[in-house]
Parts: C-alpha cells; sequence; structure tokens
C-alpha cells in the first residue's frame, strides 16, 4: 500500500524545501514565500511589453489612426456613445469592483481571532481524518495540505506583534506546538519554521507582547517537543536538515531573553544532544554543527549552573578532543568550521572558570593539549593561552563531597597552576612573551593574566615558584624589562583615553560623572586598564619575592620618572573602584600594596 510520506510528498505545494538549507538561510527562504496573495493580481495585470512594437487586434481604419478619442463626434467607439444616467451606473460598478481589488486588510483583535479560528479548524480537521481513515492516507491527504497553507498563513502575525498576546490567549498558539508531534515531519518542520519566526528576537515589538507569546508555546511544551523532534530528524535529507537548523533557531531565540537560559540549561536531553551533534564528523563543517557548537557557547557563557551541568557531561573532554586537530591545521578563513572552532574555545573557556570544569580539565590533559597548541598552533595559539588564562584563575573551593583534583587538599585552581609548570609550559609562554616582531596583543594580555594567577596561586617555597621567579631574574631581568616597557604602553594608552573623556564631564552633575565613569570602565578595561592590572600585580609580587627583583623594578620605572608609587596606586584604585572584588581576592591585593610602601 502506498505510504502517507510518498503520497504526501507527491502533493504539489506542501512540502517546503530550502534550494540549500545549509548555506542559504533558512528563514530568509522561507519568508520570501508567505503569502502571496496578491501576486497573481499584480501579474495578471501586465497586458504587454513596453518594447513590443507589434500591435495585437485589427489594425485603426486610416482615418482614425491619428485621431484623439475625443475627435469622434458620434463617439460610437472612442467617445461617450451613453447618456449620463448609463454612464454614472458604470462609473458605480467600477468603484465596487476596484474596491474588491484594492480593499485593505484590517490587522485588529478581530482579525487574528479569525486566524486562530481557522487555524484550529484546519488543525481539528485533519487530525478527525487521520483517525477516521488511518489506513487509507488519500483520504486525508487534501485536509493535510489544507493545514500546511493554513501554518504558512500565520508567517504574517510576525508583522503584527501588536497582536501576539490575542493570539496567546487563544487555543492556536498551544496547537501550534502540538503540531511539532505530527505524523507528517513536513507539517512538524512547517510549525517549528513559523515558531521561529514568530519568536524571532528582531520581531517590531514590545517585550511583553513577546514574553506573552513564549510563555502561551512554553507552556504547552515547546521545549519537550523540539527536543524530542531531533531524534526523528535525518539530517542527510534536505528537508529534515532545515527542521533541525529551525529548531535551534527557535532554542536561540528563545535564549534572547537571560531568565530562560537557566531553564534551557536543565533539559539533560538538549545538552547531550548538543554534545553529541557537535562531534559529528563532517567535512565540510556543516551549518547546523556549527549551531550546535554556538547554543553551547550561549549556554556556558551566561550561566554559572549551566557550566557545571556541562563539565558533568563530559563536556570537557569533548571540547578537547574536538579542538585536537587544530593544533597545526586552521580552518578555512570565514567558514563555518571557523566559527564552530572559535564556539568550542569559548565553551571550553567559559566551563574552566568553575572549580569542576578545573578538576575536568586537569583529568582529561587539557593544559597539555593547550600548550602544544601555543607552542604549535597558529589561530587556535592566542585562544589556547584565553584558555589556560581562565584555568589558572582563582575560583573557590568545590563543596561538593568529591574530590577536587587527585590531591584533595589541593584547590583546583592551584592545582592548575602547578600542572603548567610540571607540563613544561615556562618555556613556550615566555618564548610567545618575549617576542619583539609585531606581538599579539590579546596572546600577550592572556600571558600577563597567566603569570599574575602563578605568582599569587603556586605555594611559597614550592619547587614551581622557585622555577617561575628564576625565568623572571635570568638574563639580567629582561623579562621585567619588557614587563615595565608594556606597562609604560598601557599607561600612555590610557592616559590618551582619560583625557578624551574628561572633556565629556565637562558642564555635568556630580551624579552624572559618576554615571559616565561606571558606563566607561568596560571601555577603560579594553584599553589597557585589565593588562596594567595583571603587570603591576605581577610587579608587586616580584618586588616581595627577591630584592634583585626589586631593585629591577626601581630601575626600570625610575627612567619614567615612575616609582613603586605608581604601582601601588594601580592597586589601590582597583580596591577602590566601583567593580567588586571578591573577599579573597581583596585580601591580596591588600597584602601586595603593603609590599610597596
Amino acid at each position: 500500500m502506498t505510504s502517507i510520506d510518498d503520497l504526501f510528498k507527491g502533493h504539489n505545494g506542501t512540502k517546503r524545501k530550502l534550494e540549500n538549507p545549509i548555506e542559504a538561510d533558512p528563514s530568509q527562504a522561507y519568508k520570501s514565500a508567505k503569502l502571496q496573495g496578491g501576486s497573481d493580481v499584480k501579474r495578471s495585470a501586465q497586458v504587454e511589453d513596453e518594447n513590443d512594437d507589434d500591435e495585437a487586434g485589427p489594425a485603426l481604419p486610416p482615418d482614425f489612426e491619428d485621431e484623439e478619442p475625443g475627435d469622434d463626434e458620434e463617439g460610437r467607439f472612442f467617445g461617450g456613445g451613453l447618456d449620463e444616467n448609463a454612464k454614472d451606473a458604470m462609473d458605480f460598478l467600477d468603484a465596487q469592483d476596484g474596491e474588491d481589488v484594492i480593499k485593505e486588510e484590517k490587522y485588529d483583535a478581530a482579525w487574528v481571532r479569525k486566524l486562530a479560528r481557522d487555524f484550529e479548524k484546519k488543525v481539528n480537521k485533519n487530525a478527525s481524518l487521520r483517525a477516521k481513515y488511518e489506513s487509507d492516507p488519500t483520504k486525508f491527504m487534501e485536509s493535510e495540505g489544507d493545514l500546511d497553507d493554513a501554518i504558512k498563513d500565520l508567517s504574517i502575525l510576525s508583522e503584527h506583534a501588536e497582536l501576539y498576546e490575542e493570539f496567546a490567549k487563544s487555543t492556536a498558539a498551544a496547537k501550534l506546538v502540538e503540531l511539532l508531534a505530527h505524523e507528517n515531519t513536513d507539517i512538524a518542520i512547517g510549525a517549528i519554521e513559523i515558531i521561529s519566526e514568530l519568536t524571532d528576537e528582531d520581531v517590531d515589538g514590545e517585550q511583553e507582547q513577546w514574553d506573552a507569546l513564549v510563555a502561551a508555546f512554553l507552556e504547552a511544551d515547546l521545549l519537550g517537543l523540539l527536543i524530542s523532534n531531533f531524534s526523528r530528524f535525518d539530517e542527510s535529507d534536505p528537508t529534515d536538515a532545515s527542521g533541525v537548523y529551525h529548531s535551534l533557531s527557535v532554542l536561540e531565540n528563545l535564549l534572547s531573553q537571560p531568565s530562560n537560559t537557566d531553564m534551557i540549561g536543565k533539559e539533560k536531553a538538549l545538552i547531550t544532544w548538543l554534545l553529541e551533534r557537535i562531534q559529528k564528523p563532517e567535512k565540510p563543517t556543516t551549518q547546523n554543527k556549527q549551531y550546535a557548537s554556538e547554543l553551547l557557547s550561549i549556554l556556558t557563557q551566561s550561566s554559572r549552573p549551566n557550566r557545571t551541568l556541562i563539565a558533568d557531561a563530559n563536556g570537557v573532554e569533548i571540547f578537547l578532543t574536538s579542538l585536537a586537530p587544530y593544533r597545526r591545521d586552521d580552518p578555512e578563513k570565514d567558514s563555518d568550521e571557523e566559527e564552530y572552532m572559535e564556539n568550542l574555545f569559548n565553551c571550553l573557556t567559559s566551563v574552566v572558570e568553575e572549580p569542576i570544569g578545573k578538576t575536568k580539565f586537569l583529568e582529561a590533559e587539557g593544559a597539555e593539549l593547550c600548550l602544544l597548541l601555543v607552542r604549535d598552533g597558529k589561530t587556535s595559539k592566542s585562544r589556547a593561552l584565553k584558555v589556560l588564562d581562565h584555568a589558572c584563575g582563582y575560583a573557590e573551593a568545590p563543596t561538593s563531597n568529591g574530590p577536587s583534583t587527585a590531591d584533595t587538599n589541593t584547590p583546583p585552581h592551584i592545582a592548575v597552576c602547578e600542572k603548567l609548570i610540571e607540563a613544561r609550559g615556562l618555556k613556550p609562554l615566555f618564548s610567545t612573551f618575549m617576542k619583539t616582531k609585531r606581538p599579539d596583543p590579546s596572546q600577550t594580555e592572556h600571558i600577563l593574566g597567566i603569570f599574575s594567577s602563578l605568582l599569587r596561586s603556586l605555594p611559597g617555597n614550592s619547587d614551581p615558584r622557585f622555577r617561575l621567579l628564576a625565568k623572571f631574574l635570568e638574563n639580567d631581568f629582561a623579562k621585567i624589562t619588557k614587563l615595565i616597557a608594556l606597562r609604560r604602553e598601557y599607561v600612555t594608552r590610557l592616559s590618551t583615553l582619560d583625557k578624551s573623556l574628561a572633556s565629556r564631564k565637562s558642564g555635568l552633575s556630580a551624579e552624572e560623572r559618576e554615571e559616565l565613569e561606571v558606563e566607561n570602565i568596560p571601555l577603560r578595561l579594553s584599553e589597557g586598564l585589565y593588562a596594567l592590572q595583571r603587570i603591576d600585580a605581577t610587579l608587586a609580587w616580584l618586588v616581595a619575592e627577591d630584592d634583585g627583583a626589586k631593585k629591577a623594578v626601581v630601575k626600570g620605572l625610575a627612567e619614567t620618572d615612575e616609582s613603586l608609587a605608581d604601582v601601588k596606586k594601580t592597586l589601590q584604585a582597583q580596591l577602590d573602584g566601583v567593580l567588586e572584588v571578591e573577599a579573597a581576592e581583596r585580601e591580596v591585593l591588600e597584602a601586595l600594596v603593603g609590599f610597596l610602601d
């Protein structure tokens, strides 16, 4: 017997395919096909081509060829030919016909209620016929096509977000979500596309309107149905691949609101699917694989609980394994694969912020891989340094019952710092730091962060700490000289920026000046304040650790009429700034300030 899929695929106009759902933007291709009700009218009005010199029909009589219509006194063909009453009647009929053609739809509450009712009728009719004629698909195939058209008709709602709340009140919103479980995957995909379009963050509407519609969708189990559909889509089929794409698009739309981030992250089935999807071998990397990595990046960057959940789901090892091939091979520039690699590095960087992420990073030999990427990598080099910077950073000890590292007495951030030294990481770090030929600013900043973390975390009188200090002291304090040279560059950049900001404060009240300062904190950090803080913390540690290093620091600063007081000023400003400093970090900074007196 003929299957329902075969029958439906043969029904013209009901199955929508993107020409290339991976390379093109499926949402744009779909939007271009919506509601073409007026297009046929416009096409039928085109009666002749402007460039066509041939005239249709018989030629005019010779006497009339050059005459104007009004020249015919009899008016049989070109004049009136009608009395006044007949002309009035014809004018009235023409006006009525014109109104029927150009009458504009009124989009209001009544319109959306009618739209919802019509949609529900199509859904119910199809469900009824499917149940009644389960063994004879020909009996409900036509209703399937009608339902597909009804789904398309909902597209215009995205242009009238002011009606979202009214639509959300109807049962049509829930009916639309329920179609995600429809036996015909084409119908399910059509519903997903429309939900993606309606929830797009670029829809021109108020936040409460978007929230009302999303709340109705979520109440109808949108998340559960989206996730369950992943298992029945076969991405080797272009239509199913577009279904996955639009499903990921809906999830991204939901994640545009931070309040949804933790809720979505708790969906373990989703996390599992995303982690499996990014591991699927592909050449070239498809848009869906890249999109899955992007969602993981959003989930990890915006939520600490999500970072912990993904670490628990073996995410760190998966990220590291997926990134290992980029040790020597760079992805193609501006490709989906390059974005995929960037997303994985972002995921890893975020997860290793957490104590459990640091522990998993150590267990998966992440420090060793990142050092190989620093030594051999190209595009991956600066990303690997960023991961190490965050992995070495301070983190509160985990409160779980399980051990944080192989040594239960060692906090994870300290264990990472010790592993970095043990894995011979000082040589590639300092080699990169001392490069004089066009150094990468981002690489330099991450290395400065690593130096600061190592000096803060490595235990006193330990072998790893002595090895680190020896590197700073060797070659007549060359590394300290480089630190002070960098310090001058960042001080100059900050000074230039602060002068331009000072002019903006002129004439402002005290409250307005304070608001402006807070507003400009991110700019000042990116323009050199962050790097300057790391440098001065490192210099303070060296002053406290070694008399020879202290003399080298004092001498280097004096070359530009600066002193340890300037280093102290940076650290004190960090303590007194508007940004909150954690208690443990505050204690360290206060101790360093004391060494500089």
